[in-house]
This record gives C-alpha cells, structure tokens and sequence, in this order.
C-alpha cells in the first residue's frame, strides 16, 4: 500500500507540474509594415525618436509622441479608413501610455503639462462618474508589449480599430468579495485619443461593451485585445500552482471557494458561469473564454464568470457553497437575466443540483429517519441539512454540461481513484460531523460500510450512495440542458468514453442537443465543442430576446426547442427514441 500511495503521490505531483497554462513575456514594439509617406512619415520619425529619448528625456519623448499623434490625428479626419493612419495612431497612443507608465507620471490627479517647441500640450483624460473607472486606481501597459502563449493561450483574438489596447491592473488590491469582483482586477480597456488642439483627453473605452465609437465626426470600429488580459490575470494569479493543494488539502484553501466576476456586470447581459473539474481551476476556462469572446454576438449577450471551488470537497458540498454565494449574488445584483451554467467534469455534477428539488429523499436513502428523529448534534444536522436538502435555483435559465461523470466514473472506484482518495484530507469542519454519519449510516455488511466520510472522488464513483440516489430524483422541468461528450475521435458510441467517463454517464434522455466530439476528458477545451457552446449560447440569445419581446408565454416552445437542435442532433434523437444510435 505504501509503494501504490507513492506511485500516485510521484504522478500527481508530475501532473502539478505540468507544463505552464500561460507564458507572458514583455517585448519591444515596433511599427510593422510598410512605412509611411507624406505627412505621416515624420509622424512615424517623432515616434522612432520618442522611443530613444523615453529614459533619458521622458517629457522630450512625450512631446514627440503627441506631435505625432496629432499628425496621425488629422490624417484620419480626411480619411477615417486610412490603415496606415490608423496604425500610426494607435501606436502613438501605446506610446504614450509606455513613457507614463515607465516615467511614473500622472494625467490622471490632474492635467499633465507637456512642453514642446511648437507650444504646450495638455494630457489628460475624459472623466468617468464609475468610481471604478478611476485611472489613478490602476497601472496601465499597452498590450502589443505583451507576447503571450502557453498550453492554454494558443490564440491571439483582436478586433480591428481605433484606439490602443491596454492592460489595466489594479494598483491596491482591496477586498471585493461584496461585488464579487476578482481580488485583484485585471481588465482590457481601449485608449482613444482625442486632439483638441494642443489639448490631448484621453477616453478609456470598455471594448466588450462597445463595438464601435465617435471619432473626428465619424464612427469607427473600435480596437480590441481580448486575449493578453486574460493572459496576464492568469500568469500574476497563477492559479495552477494551487491546484493541486486545492484537491488535498481543500480545507486550507476554503477561502477560495468563490463566485467571481471576469468583466464589470452588466444588467443587460446574460451570465454564463462556468465551473470546473477535479483537480483543476478557472483557468482552464481560458481557451474556451477566450475564443468566445472573439464573437460579436458573445460580447453583446453575454458576460462570463467563475465558480471556483476546493475541489477535494465532495460535490455536493461544493454545491451546498455555491448556493451561499447565488444567495448573495442575488442579494447584490437583483433582477439578473437568467444565468447560463456551464459545467466541465465534476462541475458538470455540481451543476446537476441546480437543477433539482432533493426532497427529503437523499436525507431518508443514508439516515433512514427525518431530521428531527435521528439522534445528531445539533451541527452535524445542520451541516448534512445543507448538503441534503435544496431546490432547484430559479436563477438558472440553461445548464451545459460537458464531459459531466452525472452517474460516476469506474476511474474514481479504481485502484488510483482509491489511492487518491486516501490522500485527500478531510476538513476540520466535517470531521465530527461525518463521524456521527458513519455510525448511523444504515448499511448492516460491514465489508460494504465506509470507513470515513466520502471526498470529492468518492462521491463520483457509481458505487456512491449520494450519486446514486441523486439520479432517483429527476430534474425540474422547466429548465433547458445541452451535453457534450468526448469519444475520443473514435465514433464508437454509445460504447464510448472521453478516457475517464463513459458515454453512459454522460448522456442524457432530455437534454435538447447532445454533440460528440473528437476529444479526451478535457473536452471543454476541443474546438469543436467550443463551436458547439457558441451555438448553443447564440441560439439562447434568441429565446431570450424572443421572451423579453413577446408579452406572455411564447406559443412557439417547440420551435424555440428546435432552434438548439442541429439537424444531425434531432436525427439522432429520433434514433435514440426509436432504439437506434449514431454510428
């Protein structure tokens, strides 16, 4: 046993030291392409010359950068689609925002003065009445400084346009728990410049709520990069070093079981809330966010958060935490839109009970008597109150799952699930009262009687008496769901498995779509499953404008229904009700 307990130890924390979910590194930009003529070829020398001068002589340097900025400016006043103007611009106003941060100077408590031989400028910003929208809170760094990859960032999604992509980071990370803002902010915003002048104000744009802005009297597309904030957010936080920690010892991190926002809330936008696996954290959301958000559609629906969680918890515990903190959501932004959950692995089990009324049914399956005739201290009752008895959350508009072991993995019941198990500890908290569980649980065959109080992969095994009662109880209907199953790129269902849970475990009578795709567990990830989210999520989109349009309930359910539904998916839904499967 002790040989087996090493194994596993040896192998789990290789797999914590995997390779790096994202690289950052700082580079030295510079203008690409052709370059130009005319009026806005000494606008690109002002630049070049900037960029020597910014150490020695950051005012020099400023001066010149807004002399060329303003040439830029006037260029794109006669001819708003000149993309070499454009360029020059953004990159004069990326420029700009490099000499501040490196000088340390600040625009932003008042008016920056900036001499010049042709005349003064004056630098400052467009006041936002959000006090969040302060800039003196944050430092900022263009983000063509940034060059970004890694496993989970292997895509650069921009939109083209007018204005210089910034990384804005919170300068003093305060408690924001209340607002169930992230600890410490990492946010994309866009830079437009406007010259009046020799007076130069700079207005910060949030480029997920706008497409587009006012500019020398017209309007334009607005610049966009979505990927490097999130990047960055995920190389300062580092949310992988814990990861591990989390799943053992998952009482130490209790702290960091959290609903959390990825972008200012939006009372126009839908929620999604994704919520992760085993052994794993918000950032292997990355891939997915950060393709989705690349769509027009996505940004103009849609907001995305977290639910993070210890994930050596077992699941329903993690779902009695979550329905604290939809309490509190619902406390501070009342009035939502209904949420879209998308859950992966063990997330996807967390994201089942959302959708249920237990009754006193899963209480009645381990006790065998109702709460207040079985002889429990009076926290212990409260505790397994919290894990037994919910409802489903009314908030919850649609619930995805992907790759969701709903009725347990043969993986958990094995020889590493079992050694694994042993090696997750139990919290504090729970200890008295799985002890009191354990003596009443009512199981007479003492070889099949647990002998400690299950963690998070216990509770997955389909020998799980938790699990297992959860799938007596069927969902509330009412409630929209979608699956998406990997198998591995070997077409074999519904023999398949994505190489820890089974078709069989996975799948769903009810759900309204269910798409294979060609991928291990880690199907969150698989481009063809994010095209599949994409859709899912824009055919919602058109639900829910169709609710909010339509005064009463809508008389074209079935219609509404289809809309989710590819063709390929509703011709093996027939098959799937006549006995047939895909092949």
């Amino acid at each position: 046993m002790r040989a087996h307990l090493c194994i596993l130890g040896n192998a789990l924390i290789l797999a914590g030291c995997a390779s790096p979910y994202v690289k950052v590194s700082l580079v030295h930009p510079h203008l690409t392409g052709a370059p130009a003529v005319d009026s806005l070829a000494a606008a690109e020398q002002e630049m070049t010359k900037a960029m020597r001068e910014e150490h020695a002589k950051p005012p020099v340097a400023l001066a010149d950068c807004l002399t060329a900025l303003q040439a830029a400016s006037r260029e794109l006043e006669r001819e708003p689609t000149n993309a070499t103007a454009v360029r020059d611009y953004n990159f004069g106003i990326a420029r700009i925002f490099q000499i501040i941060h490196d000088a340390k100077l600040d625009p932003w408590s008042a008016p920056l003065t900036v001499p010049s031989s042709a005349g003064d400028f004056t630098l400052t910003h467009k006041p936002d009445p959000r006090p969040e929208w302060n800039p003196a809170l944050y430092e900022f760094t263009p983000a063509d400084e940034f060059d970004v990859g890694g496993k989970y960032v292997t895509e650069r999604i921009t939109r083209y346009g007018i204005g210089a992509p910034i990384v804005a980071v919170e300068r003093e990370p305060k408690n924001r728990r209340a607002d169930f803002a992230p600890s410490r902010i990492f946010y994309s915003v866009t830079v437009v410049a406007h010259l009046e002048g020799r007076r130069c104000v700079l207005s910060f744009e949030d480029p997920l709520a706008r497409e587009a802005v006012a500019f020398n009297g017209h309007t334009v597309p607005l610049a966009a990069d979505f990927t490097v904030p999130l990047a960055v957010m995920l190389q300062q936080s580092d949310p992988q070093k814990h990861e591990l920690s989390r799943l053992l010892n998952p009482e130490k991190y209790a702290h960091t079981a959290a609903i959390e926002r990825l972008q200012p809330y939006d009372p126009d936008k839908t929620v999604v809330l994704v919520i992760h696996g085993l052994k794993d954290s918000q950032a292997t959301w990355a891939p997915m966010i950060n393709k989705l958000r690349g769509d027009l559609a996505i940004r103009k629906h849609y907001q995305f958060w977290f639910y993070s969680y210890p994930s050596g918890y077992p699941f329903s515990y993690s779902a009695a935490i979550l329905r604290h903190e939809l309490d509190a959501v619902e406390k501070r932004f009342p009035k939502m839109k209904p949420m879209v959950v998308i859950g992966h692995s063990m997330g996807g089990c967390i994201s089942r009970l959302l959708l249920t009324d237990s009754g006193n049914k899963l209480w009645m399956n381990i006790f065998g008597a109702p709460p207040d005739e079985v002889p429990l201290s009076p926290k212990a009752r409260e505790y397994f109150r919290e894990e037994l008895f919910f409802r489903h959350r009314p908030e919850i508009g649609r619930v995805i799952f992907i790759a969701a072991p709903l009725r347990g993995s043969n993986m958990a019941k094995g020889v590493l699930g079992s050694l694994a198990a042993m090696l997750i500890r139990e919290a504090t908290l729970s200890t008295q009262a799985s002890r009191e569980m354990l003596r009443l649980t009512r199981i007479e065959d003492a070889e099949l009687k647990p002998m400690r109080r299950s963690n998070s992969v216990d509770s997955l095994s389909p020998r799980s008496r938790f699990l297992s009662a959860m799938n007596t109880i069927p969902m509330t209907p009412g409630v929209p769901y979608n699956t998406i199953i990997g198998d591995r790129g070997r077409g074999d269902s519904p023999n398949s498995s994505d190489g820890v849970v089974p078709y069989w475990s996975s799948h769903l009578n009810g759900a309204e779509s269910e798409d294979i795709v060609p991928s291990g567990h880690g199907a969150h990830q698989n481009p063809q499953a994010i095209a599949e989210v994409l859709r899912i999520l824009k055919a919602n989109a058109r639900v829910v404008r169709h609710r909010e349009t339509t005064a009463g309930p809508s008389n074209n359910a079935k219609g509404a229904r289809r809309a989710f539904l590819k063709p390929r998916a509703r011709r093996d839904q027939l098959r799937m009700a006549q006995g047939t499967t895909r092949s």
